[in-house]
């Protein structure tokens, strides 16, 4: 087959590197001329993506995938055509803003000939694909949805660093407009994944067809939403906790050795493109949805409770010396997308403290285009809040951090007998 892949960053690239292993052309479609160019180097363009760099270099030398900016030159005569347009959340109003998804929809219907397979990959509000998508490519390319080009939605379902794995571990979800539609879809995607053997699935892993493309829309936004909801009511039970002298830590492993118990763990932060923003892509269309609103309200203002938790044990902050650990939005990945760093960054300069930022992965100029002040281990600091759980932080202690008073563990991964002598403050415990 032909395949168009729109977008080719931390998902649609190893996703483009799938379908071209598979045995399959495929041209990745994007508006960043150095990424287009990288991948058509053969080189990797991010780091930490397993398997990626290899493939790459196996791939694009044997012509089986190339980049291009021009979707003139990757829509024709597609046999599919999967988009990965990453949709934002407006900050102030937490409505979907389409603006990128719509102008990448115009382009590719600018294109579409007959007999494509269009899959939208990006979560989407319910609805989206039929309401939205459908009547905006027929309008643009003058076709017929059923008739001359099928619309499906399938959601990714994977982590950046491990999509490889990822893919052939969890089912593949597909909802479609009609019963050919669906039926193509589930075509191609056996066509291009493969997937392991799980005993624990209630029926064989592989590509599940949902019914309709709303309850695929709606099964990525409630997987997602679960996480957040849980990770609230873990940092509802952890801040009770501090106020009741418990660990809530010892509390919800005890709870989790019973089958029906899944308490998530508390945090300084939710971070990333998918956990603190689906559940406002679901409040969107179903604003009667309290719980969904208010655990997401909840889990917004932990890097504030950090920060308090933090003077209320050190005492004013005014003038202290403060170094988060920890740009990423989680460790091992550079990616700030809704990373806690912003907030609590903000929380301790409105209390006065001096504060620096350290991230292994970022070089101190791109911690300072971020408006940060670098910090370097080694330099004299009262107090180091960890954000992200980065590897290289567990190797720590006070000799990194001559004068520290304080050290918050922000995400509870550090040995509390590397801190001995210096006072670790955690939430819950």
């Amino acid at each position: 087959m032909k395949i168009a892949v729109v977008a080719t960053g931390k998902i649609g690239l190893p996703l483009a590197v799938q379908y071209a292993s598979m045995g399959h052309q495929v041209v990745g479609i994007d508006v960043n001329r150095d990424l287009v160019d990288c991948i058509n180097s053969g080189a990797e363009p991010f780091p930490g993506e397993a398997g990626l760099a290899e493939k790459l270099a196996e791939l694009v030398p044997a012509g089986s995938l190339r980049a291009t900016t021009d979707y003139a030159e990757g829509i024709p005569d597609a046999d599919a055509v999967v988009l990965v347009v990453p949709l934002l959340v407006d900050e102030q109003t937490g409505e979907p803003d389409f603006g990128w998804m719509d102008a990448a929809t115009r382009s590719l219907a600018e294109h579409l000939t007959p007999d494509t397979l269009i899959s939208y990959e990006t979560t989407l509000p319910v609805g989206t694909t039929r309401d939205r998508w459908k009547p905006l490519i027929e309008q643009v390319s003058g076709l017929t949805e059923g008739t001359d080009f099928h619309l499906v939605f399938s959601p990714e379902r994977v982590r950046t660093g491990r999509v490889f794995a990822d893919l052939k571990k969890y089912p593949k979800l597909v909802g479609g407009l009609n019963e050919a539609g669906t039926a193509r879809a589930i075509e191609f995607y056996n066509s291009v994944l493969t997937f392991n053997e799980r005993d624990d699935l209630p029926r064989p892993n592989g590509v599940w067809d949902l019914g309709t493309a709303e309850a695929a829309e709606m099964s990525k936004l409630a997987e997602t939403t679960y996480r957040d909801v849980n990770i609230g009511l873990a940092n509802q039970f952890a801040r009770f906790a501090d106020k009741a002298g418990i660990d809530v830590y010892r509390v919800i492993e005890a709870c989790n050795s019973q089958p029906y118990s899944h308490i998530h763990g508390p945090g300084i932060a939710v971070g990333g493109h998918c956990i603190p923003v689906y559940p406002r892509l679901y409040l969107s269309t179903d604003p009667d949805a309290d719980i969904v609103r208010t655990a997401r309200d909840y889990n917004e203002t932990m890097p504030a409770y950090v920060v308090e938790r933090v003077e209320q044990t050190i005492g004013d902050l005014d003038g202290q010396r403060v170094v988060v650990l920890g740009a990423s939005y989680r460790g091992g990945v550079k990616e700030t997308a809704v990373s806690g760093v912003f907030p609590t960054v903000e929380e301790l300069r409105r209390r006065g403290a001096v504060v620096t930022v350290h991230d292994p992965l970022f070089s101190g100029e791109e911690l300072e285009r971020y408006g940060f002040a670098a910090h370097t281990l080694g330099d004299p600091v009262d107090i180091a809040i960890l954000q992200a759980d980065h590897t290289d932080y567990l190797e720590l202690g006070p000799a990194d951090f001559p004068e520290i008073k304080l050290f918050a563990d922000g995400r509870n991964v550090t040995d509390p007998a590397r801190w001995t002598g210096v006072p670790r403050l955690v939430i819950g415990a």
